[in-house]
């Protein structure tokens, strides 16, 4: 029977904090990569979107051994929006490795994802990342750490937490702080003893019965679906016949495990059996999913199925009807539309999708905007095309009362910026929580807001603070219905036909408003062109041609001056629309248009409306 050490931790981290590089540290010093392999700098981000955007949006797996221990390490996504990531990542985990930038301090992001890690019981490691650098403060870092796990309602064992400083680009960590600008350790051994002192070893009988829960699905051409999940307890072995049981009074089907890989390094490798505490992938189940428990069939023993965070907003997914549906896209259809949302819905365990009244039309709902932006850009990259609605929100009724979701939201913005900022949040039904300037220029504000308020707000964010300000914000909880908040400030253009723009109309509009569509571009009637200057919506004529005449005018004809068109992508249309508008979305484009194309439509909605 299997008796090999082993560990299981995950790796929480901020955006930019050096999680990536640390891992990289990590594969290469355990003699995984040898020093000649080039080991691509996002090894964990291997998603196309994630290298990118530098974020993670997926959970994923990769195995070091150290003095005879093999160490399961568990990459998790940092941003709320993929908290059904998280939750599915921390259920095989034993402890968590916190790191930490050693000048920017703990940001909002690893917030959620260590109140969960707390929650569950796991107790943190800290690693003080970049203590290298110019404007490091470590003990600074290490205090404000310690406050953010008392608020977390840290219990006092999870409080008293190993300190590991660090430079992962440089590839040394050290449990005591030197002196500034020296190395203060020899390589990366003081974080690996660290983690096998602190992180505890799995404690299941590999004689019991075989409980395996499933985390997270994997899909092979040659095997076809992939469950990864820890071992609990029990030996596991290839072409072992189990059951697999979807919690303890769920329906329970007959399976065979064909294979059992583990992780090592980047790799998976067949492995002969598998105990306690192993992170496995096993094919040959066509209906394992998420949640399941895989055990014996003599003696079952389920695990309770994740639990999962409810969705805070939702998207209306509908086909596409403008006069260009068709010409960019593979799968157009509402049946190929709801066929990928049910395969997305296989491992994606924090979307909810329902069918509406009206045909061709999907609710979506998820656990914030990114969250289904990403969706739809996978989607859209796979062939898809469609039309979406702007996000609501999910209200709730606790005892006959609305109630609705409020946001933790932290803006890092310069001084001078911070009226325009604070006004806007204002505005938007923001209540101030906390506000620190850091003594050289940047004031860091914490606000409590409706997650309604947020909505299209990022854009304007960015022009208050001339694109140097930093925001970002998690889920709170509800609250009650804090009112109505305002919308859109400006309207828009709209064409009145369909056709090609040209750089004559392109000249004739401009001092009409910012412009989303250039030179050639093709428009149809009800198509979104461009911002208006003031704040009503303007039909206009989008193409028309200059007149040609056999007249000669004298002198010379001024140049056609043109502002360049706003680059309008899939994050910018969702949240600038309003809720008579949608986002045209195909492999090649993004369009807005109105819900209804034709002017008269339109004025007859807004009549019944308004009765």
């Amino acid at each position: 029977m299997s008796t090999k050490q082993i560990r299981n931790i995950a790796i929480i981290a901020h955006v930019d904090h050096g999680k990536t590089t640390m891992v990289d540290q990590l594969l290469r010093q355990s003699g995984t990569f040898a020093d000649h392999e080039k080991v691509v700098d996002t090894v964990m981000d291997n998603n196309a979107i994630e290298k990118e955007r530098g974020i993670t949006i997926l959970a994923k797996n990769c195995a070091v051994t150290w003095e005879g221990t093999h160490i399961n390490i568990v990459d998790t996504p940092g941003h709320a929006d993929f908290g059904g990531e998280v939750e599915r990542a921390l259920s095989m985990v034993d402890g968590v490795v916190l790191l930490i930038d050693a000048q920017e301090g703990p940001m909002p992001q690893t917030r959620f994802v260590t109140k969960k890690a707390l929650a569950l019981g796991l107790k943190p490691i800290l690693v003080v990342n970049k203590v290298d650098k110019p404007g490091a403060n470590p003990d600074k870092v290490v205090n404000a750490a310690f406050d953010l796990f008392d608020k977390l309602g840290a219990t006092d064992e999870q409080l008293d937490f190993p300190v590991v400083y660090a430079s992962g680009i440089n590839g040394w960590s050290s449990l005591e702080e030197g002196a500034p600008g020296e190395q203060w350790g020899p390589d990366m051994s003081a974080l690996f003893n660290t983690i096998l002192k602190h992180v505890p070893s799995q404690k299941g009988d590999p004689a019991a019965p075989l409980q395996l829960q499933i985390s997270a699905l994997d899909f092979s051409t040659f095997v076809g679906r992939i469950g990864v999940g820890r071992i609990s307890q029990g030996t596991l072995k290839p072409m072992t016949d189990v059951l697999v049981m979807e919690g303890p009074d769920g329906k329970t089907v007959k399976g065979r495990v064909n294979q059992v890989l583990t992780f090592q390094g980047l790799d998976r490798v067949q492995s002969t059996e598998a105990g306690p505490g192993e992170i496995v992938l096993i094919n040959g189940i066509a209906d394992i999913g998420i949640g399941v428990t895989i055990t014996d069939p003599a003696n079952p023993s389920p695990l309770p199925m994740l639990k999962v965070d409810e969705p805070t907003l939702t998207m209306n997914f509908c086909v596409n009807t403008s006069p260009l549906a068709g010409r960019e896209g593979k799968f157009v259809t509402s049946r190929q539309i709801w066929d990928r949302l049910q395969k997305e819905l296989q491992h994606n365990v924090a979307l909810r999708v329902n069918e509406t009244d009206e045909e061709g039309i999907f609710e979506v709902m998820g656990r914030g905007e990114l969250h289904l932006t990403i969706l739809l850009e996978n989607m859209r990259r796979e062939g898809y095309e469609m039309a979406v609605s702007k996000p609501r929100v999910v209200f709730r009724t606790v005892n006959g009362e609305k109630h609705e979701p409020i946001e933790m939201v932290t803006a890092d913005i310069e001084e001078g910026h911070q009226g325009g900022v604070m006004q806007a949040l204002g505005e938007r039904k923001g209540e101030l929580v906390n506000m620190e300037s850091d003594g050289r220029g940047r004031v860091r504000l914490e606000y409590r807001i409706p997650a309604r308020g947020l909505i299209g707000f990022t854009n304007e964010f960015l022009n208050l603070t001339r694109g140097s300000g930093l925001i970002s914000n998690i889920f709170d909880s509800y609250e009650p219905h804090k009112g109505d908040i305002g919308g859109r400030k400006n309207g828009v253009l709209i064409s009145m036909d369909d056709g090609e723009i040209f750089t004559y109309d392109l000249g004739k509009l401009d001092d009409r408003g910012r412009m989303f569509v250039k030179a050639n571009d093709p428009v149809y009637e009800g198509m979104i062109v461009g911002i208006h200057s003031r704040d009503n919506d303007l039909v206009v004529n989008a193409t028309r041609t200059k007149q040609l005449t056999n007249f000669r005018v004298s002198g010379k004809e001024d140049a056609i001056k043109i502002t360049p068109p706003i680059d309008l992508t899939l994050e910018y249309g969702v949240e600038f629309i309003e809720d008579d508008e949608l986002v045209e979305i195909t492999p090649k484009s993004v369009r807005l248009r109105k819900r209804f194309l034709k002017e008269n439509e339109r004025k007859r909605a807004s009549r019944d409306m308004q009765a």
